[in-house]
């Protein structure tokens, strides 16, 4: 489990949840493991059926199996009253900040998480440190990104 020495005391205390999955090899978690995957695209790409494809291929090629997908499009809608441009002008931004998908539909992936026993939740969308963090928290699961994956992929023993 990672550790770190507490400033004062010099005593050692955990990092807190999902500290452990931070420094982990995706090729250690995700060989012969179930995953999630998913992605957030924006309703202008027509291609995102073959970008999760791509995904579940790499997800494949390091053993895993995937257990479920799931896709979240940002696509053209105005407010309520349809003074505003809705989706249309931040369609290639994430929802949010924090988790990069909306609340909604993070919670539909963590409970695909409980139910098919995953390992790992697997991105196609690059992710911040911030979004990182708080997703491994929230799935109780490492996460990580197709460019993880890639890169793992790339230095094998």
């Amino acid at each position: 489990m990672d550790r770190r020495r507490h400033p004062r005391s010099g005593a050692r205390r955990d990092r807190g949840p999902g500290a452990s999955h931070a420094l982990q090899c995706p090729r250690d978690v995700i060989g012969n493991a179930n995953v999630v995957i998913a992605g957030l695209f924006s309703a202008k790409r027509r291609d995102h059926v073959d970008l999760m494809d791509e995904l579940e291929a790499e997800v494949t090629k390091l053993g895993g199996i995937v257990a479920a997908r799931f896709v979240q499009r940002r696509g053209i809608s105005g407010d309520k009253k349809g003074h505003s441009p809705g989706g249309r002008a931040s369609m290639d931004q994430p929802y949010s900040g924090r988790t990069l998908m909306s609340t909604g539909k993070v919670e539909e992936m963590a409970e695909a998480c409980a139910h098919a026993r995953a390992d790992a939740v697997i991105f196609y969308n690059e992710l911040t440190d911030r979004q990182r963090k708080c997703l491994t928290a929230i799935f109780g699961r490492a996460v990580f990104t197709l460019q993880d994956l890639q890169r793992t992929a790339g230095h094998r023993p």
